[in-house]
């Protein structure tokens, strides 16, 4: 059997095993993630394991570099991994995907005794680094959009194709109405009827808006 069909059969297994395990996420058809104890457990990791195209006569690339474990050391996240090759050669040739989740989940306690949480500096760099981007730049955008420039006006007048002799009549029609005077009516035809294109939406805007 080759390494693609062994792969093939392990992934319908991994996917028949672990459905509707929230501990369990497909990256792709050939790396996982599995998250060893419950959010908010002070001692929970995630592992991912990601196969190789010889897989599994070959052994699969294993991490801890998920931010998910940023508060572990690097010194217990090396003797975890240490532990999980020591596995890894144990099954080599073998599928092994589910032997490496369950073993890590089994011997947790003991993996993590050594676990003092990390609160450096580069932590909370790293939390601003990811949530700033999702904030910031929105902002920006919203407020861009709200205080349109004059060149973007005319612009987007040409892009739609406004013309300001077919914008008068309407405008006309709906001040009219609201004038007292025929001195005032006048003066307002006047006004409108001097409008050009280049400067309709920025009179039209202090008349209407």
């Amino acid at each position: 059997m080759s390494a693609n069909e062994d792969q093939e059969m392990e992934l319908e297994a991994l996917r028949s095993i672990y459905e509707g395990d929230e501990s369990f996420r497909e990256l792709s058809p050939v790396s996982f993630q599995y998250r060893i104890g419950e959010n908010g457990d002070p001692k929970a990791f995630l592992i991912e394991i990601s196969w190789t195209e010889t897989y599994p006569q070959t052994p699969p690339i294993i991490s801890m570099n998920a931010f998910f474990n940023n508060t572990i050391s690097s010194a217990v996240k090396q003797s975890i991994l240490a532990k999980l090759q020591e596995a890894v050669e144990v099954n080599l040739g073998t599928a092994m995907t589910y032997t490496l989740f369950e073993y890590a989940k089994d011997s947790k306690e003991q993996l993590m005794e050594n676990h003092h949480p990390v609160h450096s500096a580069t932590s909370i760099s790293n939390i601003i680094s990811v949530e700033t981007p999702n904030t910031a730049p929105s902002s920006k955008k919203k407020d861009k959009k709200e205080q349109l420039s004059k060149a973007q006006k005319r612009k987007l007048a040409d892009k739609t194709g406004l013309q300001a002799d077919v914008l008068r009549r309407p405008l006309v029609l709906s001040l009219l109405p609201g004038m007292n005077t025929n001195s005032q009516k006048s003066k307002l035809t006047q006004l409108l009827t001097s409008i050009t294109k280049e400067n309709f939406l920025e009179v039209g805007t202090g008349l209407m808006w």
